[in-house]
């Protein structure tokens, strides 16, 4: 895995975040999910991983937080795991699975 901060350490995001963990939940907006990520210790690597997940066509929103790798994703209907992982993972984290 290679390190997610560009050569002069710049980082950042408009993500912010505040998941938390436990089973699937399903709101009028959709089903949210919590995931968890490896390697999330910067802001910069938040945001690449806010905008890879969030860039899925069925993802209504997504948080992730720094440090606890914890990714709450919300989708318009069943969330495909699957597709998440392989996200998370050509974004250059490793996906563990559900929270």
């Amino acid at each position: 895995m290679s390190s997610c901060c560009t050569p002069d350490g710049s980082c950042h995001t408009n993500s912010t975040a505040t998941p938390e963990a436990g089973t699937a939940t399903t709101t009028a907006e959709g089903r949210t999910v919590v995931y968890r990520v490896n390697g999330i210790g910067s802001a910069h690597c938040q945001g690449v991983v806010a905008k890879a997940v969030g860039g899925l066509d069925s993802v209504v929103d997504v948080q992730v937080e720094i440090g606890t790798g914890l990714v709450t994703v919300t989708t318009g209907g069943e969330p495909d795991d699957t597709l998440i992982a392989s996200t998370v993972d050509e974004a250059g984290y490793r996906f563990t699975g559900r929270a």
